[in-house]
């Protein structure tokens, strides 16, 4: 008991000793993970969200606001058939392998789209778990869940910190799955995703989906566009992009192509392509008629294929392209009802190309000339002078000089449109935000107690000066 006992008070007191020192950046960054306040199912309500009666599953949505990054977790309510296809030259995927042999036997439980690059790979395997603790699914040899999933690249200059979906997150939006419907553009696992940085696009981007039914027959698409290329609709046109100011009215996609390489770099567009050459387009699409696994491979196969319609140039070295195909086997009809593998794949190849233009939402406008001004008194700018942090990656030094208030980032990246080389203006906008000109938007709404937001909306960061 004495030894115990004494055990116990050195305990106590190690325990107190170490509460007095200061956080390692390693247990800083987890304790700031694990405050992260949630979101699930963000955009279930909205009108622009896909609506389809299907039971056999569900989708659950799970977001960090202070990202903003996320995940989607698609569930099905038994073990299905399934294949991969993977073309892209940087893909991070977890149990991909297994679907590759091409088993006949249904063993898939659940899909896994997350940012977070491969840090978001903790949310798949988390899932499967969350699947054995509910007790779903067990130890026996017939019974083990399988997750499969994959990531994409969200860090970088698309955001100031290094945020990442993990088990948590993964977990919650896996209980919160529910049928039927799935959120478009800025949701879930495209939160924070881009696309044509291959031309210095660079758009917002999201997560998109289509679904269509023929007869008995039900499809549908899902798919997260984080890519190198740019989105092109089915007239050539390019579905969105922040062009330089040099480029021609009307371009379309074909005539940024045609210019390459030229066009990636300075003279054709005024600018280089992006150095953050690490993308990503992942996808899944799911039919009810029951198909063998070599079915399932060659439409997976078939329409990853065409997407490269949708998505210019696709499956590059930089990108980490990835497409799962789910058959639920509902639908089983006569040899002479049944409907082609070649059918099948030419209409789920149109609903992807549905799926890859949903997923483009609303961008943001860039001040490409310098906006409206309006009188803002001297006291008023120093009163926002300082320097504000957003992470410990990214901090913002405001200062006044000749009646202008200049930004210019000081720490270990560059704040959007606010370089670290030089100091850039922040112009006062009719809307009382304060906007940097620029090919890309850049605005800051001071909230008058020593906060900041930059680009107010589904992508914004915030940061507070330091006191």
């Amino acid at each position: 008991m004495k030894r115990a006992r004494a055990y116990g008070m050195l305990g106590a007191a190690m325990a107190a000793a170490a509460a007095m020192l200061p956080l390692s950046p390693l247990f800083a960054q987890s304790a700031e993970q694990d405050a992260l306040k949630l979101t699930l199912n963000d955009g279930y309500d909205t009108p622009d969200a896909l609506r389809f009666d299907w039971p056999a599953f569900k989708i659950g949505t799970g977001q960090y606001e202070a990202g903003p990054t996320g995940l989607t977790v698609f569930r099905f309510n038994r073990k299905m058939l399934a294949a991969v296809d993977i073309r892209g030259g940087g893909p991070g995927t977890v149990n991909t392998e297994y679907l590759g042999i091409g088993y006949p036997f249904p063993e898939l439980d659940s899909v896994v789209l997350s940012g977070g690059s491969w840090y978001g790979l903790e949310a798949v395997t988390a899932v499967n778990t969350a699947l054995k603790d509910e007790g779903y699914r067990g130890g026996n040899w017939d019974n083990v869940g399988l997750t499969v999933g994959s990531i994409i690249y969200d860090f970088g200059g698309r955001r100031l910190n290094e945020i990442y979906p993990d088990k948590r997150l993964a977990q919650a939006a896996l209980k919160a799955a529910v049928p039927g419907v799935f959120p478009r553009g800025a949701y879930g696992a495209g939160r924070s995703a881009v696309s044509g940085s291959i031309f210095g696009c660079n758009a917002h981007s999201g997560q998109g989906g289509a679904f269509r039914q023929v007869g008995d027959l039900k499809i549908a698409a899902f798919t997260v566009v984080n890519a190198l290329g740019v989105v092109t609709d089915r007239e050539g046109r390019t579905a969105a992009c922040y062009p330089d100011k040099t480029w021609p009215a009307g371009f379309k996609t074909h005539d940024i192509l045609a210019g390459t390489p030229d066009s990636g770099k300075p003279g054709w567009t005024g600018v280089a392509p992006s150095a953050e050459k690490k993308n990503t387009t992942i996808s899944l699409i799911v039919v009810n008629q029951k198909m063998e696994p070599w079915e399932l491979k060659r439409l997976a196969i078939q329409v990853h294929t065409s997407m490269a319609r949708g998505i210019q140039p696709f499956q590059t070295e930089f990108d980490g392209d990835v497409l799962y195909a789910v058959s639920t086997a509902e639908y089983t009809p006569a040899d002479d009802k049944r409907i082609s593998l070649l059918d099948i794949g030419t209409i789920t190849s149109e609903v992807m190309w549905d799926a890859i233009l949903s997923a483009v939402p609303r961008q943001p406008q860039a001040a490409l000339e310098a906006p409206p001004r309006r009188g803002v008194e001297a006291a008023a700018l120093h009163k926002l002078s300082g320097r504000y942090r957003f992470s410990a990656l990214a901090e913002l030094d405001l200062k006044v000089e000749d009646g202008r208030l200049l930004g210019q980032a000081v720490g270990e990246r560059k704040i959007f449109g606010i370089p670290k080389e030089n100091a850039v203006e922040l112009v006062p906008a009719e809307t009382g935000d304060y906007v940097v000109q620029g090919r890309y938007p850049t605005v800051l709404r001071f909230d008058g107690r020593g906060g900041v937001t930059i680009n107010p909306g589904r992508w914004q960061q915030h940061g507070r000066k330091n006191r």
